[in-house]
């Protein structure tokens, strides 16, 4: 290993480091009561080390977020990239999203903190970069509700729509879990997931009366 490769190993270490700490601090104390300093202790590195990577703490959390989205985009892009019908493609972002919950835990719950929060804890610009990340998601499913249109498989008027309605139900079906042991004693929750994710999908073809005119 030569010493460029050397130093970038070692920034990423650090980076590491200083992401693991910010993640912990976050669920045990919250974001409002997270500082540099409290980062840089937990990290085990200097303040100034942190701020050499850093500018502030949202800076950590914003880069904490745009890691986990950037994992679940990746995922998905490869479904979308897929040879399959428009409704197998929906299906599998579904899967995909319910084991990146279950996977990449950590990312999740982040992820989960600052959509679940009624308050807004960034600069709008910074706001703004998250949601673009998030936002790519939304075209793929938007895309494929496109493409079902054009193939004939598919009939909704309102594509965009469409994909916001999938993309927020599956999400707030998630949150269902955490019920899996008491409201939800007597279900199983991927059961559940999977029926309401079908019965989105169903309500998107084109059934034969409709074709038919009638």
């Amino acid at each position: 290993m030569g010493v460029k490769e050397r130093r970038q190993l070692e920034k990423q270490v650090r980076r590491n480091q200083i992401l693991d700490a910010a993640r912990k601090l976050l669920f045990s104390q919250g974001i409002e009561k997270i500082s540099i300093n409290k980062i840089s202790k937990e990290a085990e590195l200097g303040v100034g080390t942190i701020y050499f990577y850093y500018k502030n703490k949202e800076d950590i959390f914003i880069a904490l977020m745009e890691e986990g989205l950037a994992i679940l985009f990746a995922t998905i892009q490869k479904i979308a990239d897929k040879t399959m019908g428009p409704d197998e493609k929906l299906r599998h972002i579904a899967n995909a999203y319910y084991d990146f919950t279950e996977i990449q835990k950590d990312y999740f719950n982040i992820i989960n903190y600052f959509l679940s929060s009624p308050k807004i804890f960034f600069r709008e610009d910074l706001k703004q970069q998250v949601d673009m990340s998030g936002s790519k998601i939304l075209v793929f499913i938007q895309d494929i509700i496109i493409t079902g249109n054009q193939t004939g498989i598919f009939m909704e008027q309102s594509p965009e729509k469409f994909s916001i309605m999938f993309w927020g139900t599956i999400h707030g079906l998630v949150q269902f879990k955490k019920l899996e042991h008491t409201t939800l004693q007597n279900a199983v929750h991927k059961e559940i997931y999977d029926y309401s994710v079908e019965k989105m999908i169903q309500g998107l073809f084109i059934n034969i009366y409709q074709k038919a005119g009638i």
